[in-house]
């Protein structure tokens, strides 16, 4: 099969176009035949080495092993089981779980043993993988393409809304909104648990698609000051923050934060270092929360969410696997609205 390979931590460069041979799957395993991969920050940093330090990366303490085929947001079709698998199962299109843990049912985002596909296993940069039979779940929609920009960014943007118990009507800013993550943040706080999203962006030619999305404001964080026009289009402070950019709006974050305020952060494309006054956090009585991806049952919720239509995928664009090198460049552009997806 055709397979890309990140070859060790550096530039696109390390991505290499390799012939190898199909896995074969495990007792409790099946071979799937990949339809479609979305592009993720995660195997981005997982090449630079950004979840690491020094020259290790990944979700264990070990680092990446090399040559690793990246790729976490899988669908396909199985085409063989293992020896424990019902044989029913070939032929049934799905959708991966993206990671295994041994934690217990809730908690199995935080075991310290969680594996992700993609990084500690070979992920879906591929013609065919293999994964536990019990990790593939329906596909949501009929498309491939369309049912595979969900696991990981809809997955953590699920998580992020549940972990701050979004409420009817209260009002969330969502930064990053155009991004996988933050675009999914828009639909699921909106159109999943009722809130009024104000989105943040660069670019406010993109406000009428946010708006489809469900945000009730669209701001751009070039504003020269967003703080107060936050706060003025909302009529005062605001409950919680779903953020994806760090460093560069945390301090905004906070201080449009409403007294007893929620602040939840996924990522840190604007900075992975920040400055933060003790002092805004206790006088304002501010949770934090850090959050990545989710549990099993949360990810029962948002497929079942979007089979019933009330998440919807936003795709930029696609890319064939043979032109990986170009679609994480792509991947890095902003002003993008959805995901990237790789089509074997």
């Amino acid at each position: 099969m055709k397979a890309v390979q990140v070859t060790g931590y550096g530039d696109i460069n390390k991505l290499e176009v390799v012939e190898i041979n199909i896995p074969e799957p495990g007792e409790n395993e099946v071979l799937i035949q990949v339809k479609a991969c979305g592009i993720n920050n995660t195997e981005i940093w997982m090449r630079e080495g950004a979840y690491g330090t020094g020259s290790k990366s990944g979700w264990r303490p070990e680092g990446v092993q090399f040559p690793r085929i990246p790729g976490s947001d899988i669908t396909g079709t199985v085409v063989k089981t293992g020896k424990q698998v019902a044989s029913s199962m070939i032929g049934k299109d799905v959708v991966l779980f993206p990671f295994t843990s041994s934690g217990e049912e809730g908690y199995e985002h935080i075991s310290d043993d969680m594996s992700f596909i993609g990084s500690e296993y070979d992920g879906g940069y591929a013609e065919y993988v293999v994964w536990p039979a019990h990790l593939c779940f329906d596909m949501p929609l009929q498309s491939f393409t369309e049912s595979a920009v969900f696991s990981v960014s809809g997955l953590t943007a699920w998580h992020m809304v549940e972990q701050i118990q979004v409420q009817p009507n209260e009002t969330v800013l969502v930064t990053g909104a155009n991004g996988g993550v933050g675009s999914l943040n828009v639909q699921i706080a909106a159109n999943v648990f009722g809130a009024k999203v104000i989105a943040v962006v660069g670019d406010l030619t993109l406000e009428e698609k946010l708006k489809e999305l469900g945000a009730t404001h669209v701001v751009s964080y070039k504003s020269k000051d967003l703080a107060h026009e936050i706060q003025q289009i909302n009529g005062g402070p605001i409950d919680s923050v779903l953020d994806v950019v760090g460093d560069a709006l945390f301090s905004t974050s906070l201080q449009v934060l409403k007294n007893g305020g929620k602040f939840c952060t996924s990522g840190s494309a604007g900075g992975q270092k920040t400055e933060l006054d003790f002092r805004t956090l206790y006088l304002k009585h501010i949770t934090l929360y850090g959050s990545v991806l989710g549990t099993k049952a949360e990810f029962a919720r948002m497929l079942d969410a979007i089979s019933q239509g009330k998440i919807k995928p936003v795709i930029d664009r696609t890319f064939p696997l043979h032109e990986a090198r170009e679609a994480q460049t792509y991947f890095k552009k902003a002003g993008k609205l959805g995901k990237i997806v790789l089509i074997p």
